[in-house]
């Protein structure tokens, strides 16, 4: 796998995926574009939010939206890394078993999102999720 990024201006740099897609960064606060760490938080989320879509379809449950919001903790001096992230998962259905949204965020999280295993060597990660009725 490979990306690159390109120098915009300022601090803003075009990053560009092995595959073609484009996504604007800015390390200004507040910037033009999500920050790297923003990207960081977004990219978890996605990558969890894929496996419990996925695993939810698989056991036939009728999903119509997954949102994940999530919130993270920085350390206060430089690196200014995440110290802990929390993803809530808002599953919105009909008639979706709390059983299989419990299992599909645990398998997420403690199998199949490489970002999350990656990022849990370094970060305290948790987990929640709501079931709403639509």
């Amino acid at each position: 796998m490979k990306a690159k990024v390109t120098w915009q201006d300022g601090i803003a740099f075009l990053g560009e995926s092995e595959s073609g897609h484009k996504v604007l960064l800015d390390g200004e606060n507040p910037g033009k574009a999500p920050s790297p760490m923003e990207m960081v938080l977004m990219s978890v989320a996605s990558c969890s939010a894929v496996d419990v879509v996925s695993i939810l379809e698989k056991a036939r449950q009728t999903v119509h939206d997954v949102i994940v919001e999530v919130e993270a903790d920085r350390a206060e001096t430089v690196p200014r890394v995440f110290t802990a992230i929390h993803l809530n998962f808002v599953v919105k259905g009909v008639d979706v078993a709390e059983k299989h949204v419990e299992r599909a965020v645990k398998l997420s999280a403690d199998k199949y999102c490489s970002v999350a295993k990656m990022l849990e060597a370094s970060v305290k990660l948790s987990h929640s999720f709501e079931i709403h009725a639509s």
